[in-house]
């Protein structure tokens, strides 16, 4: 998908400039937090989790979309810090299955429900699929709020297939099952080579190239 910029309502009141320094992360994940303080680095921005700006309200993520999802997260952020605000929604979707899991994909095979668990629900029921109906694909949407009338959305997808059966013992969630080819799945490679080729890391690049015009 390709980067737009999105300008909210025109009947809402503009908003004094945010501290240039600080922005809100619409998570609690460490390991997100650090993926995102590593790109915001070089622009001096000061990183912090949502719980780190007071944010512990619960969000409902009821949109139809990935992107609508990010959105829900960062505009709640926002609306109750007044920080600029990043969120991101990220999964799975397979053609057979018409999209699914989708933006369901965190708990396709319950709220608790294990890494291991969640690949065994989508092999059970790809099972006996030609190679043929088994493509599928990560999506990632990340949602940058600037300032109430400055908003970025940014998408990135790697493409592959369900496998019949897991491979690897890297990455988590749907890796062990994502081919990227006949020999390798999303579980077989590297860190640094998956930081390369992910959907995240897709999306990240185009959020660079926003934050390189912007703030450079």
């Amino acid at each position: 998908m390709s980067t737009h910029h999105l300008n909210s309502q025109e009947d809402k009141p503009a908003a004094s400039m945010p501290d240039p320094k600080r922005l809100i992360i619409a998570t609690n994940n460490n390991g997100k937090l650090r993926e995102f303080a590593k790109l915001f680095e070089p622009f001096g921005f000061e990183v912090i989790s949502m719980r780190q700006a007071g944010f512990t309200d619960e969000i409902i993520e009821d949109g139809d979309t990935f992107e609508e999802n990010a959105h829900i997260k960062a505009r709640a952020v926002f609306e109750a810090t007044g920080l600029p605000t990043i969120a991101d929604d990220s999964g799975l979707e397979i053609d057979f299955l018409n999209g699914a899991p989708g933006i369901y994909s965190a708990r396709y095979a319950g709220e608790n429900a294990t890494d291991k668990e969640r690949c065994d629900k989508v092999l059970e029921e790809m099972y006996g699929v030609d190679r043929s109906l088994r493509d599928a694909r990560f999506v990632c949407s990340i949602y940058f709020i600037y300032a109430e009338d400055d908003e970025y959305s940014v998408s990135g997808t790697v493409n592959g297939y369900i496998g019949e059966e897991p491979l690897g013992e890297n990455g988590f969630g749907y890796d062990p099952i994502f081919m990227l080819n006949d020999d390798e799945s999303m579980a077989t490679i590297g860190e640094d080579e998956k930081n390369k080729i992910s959907h995240r890391a897709r999306a990240f690049e185009k959020l660079s190239d926003i934050l390189k015009e912007k703030f450079n």
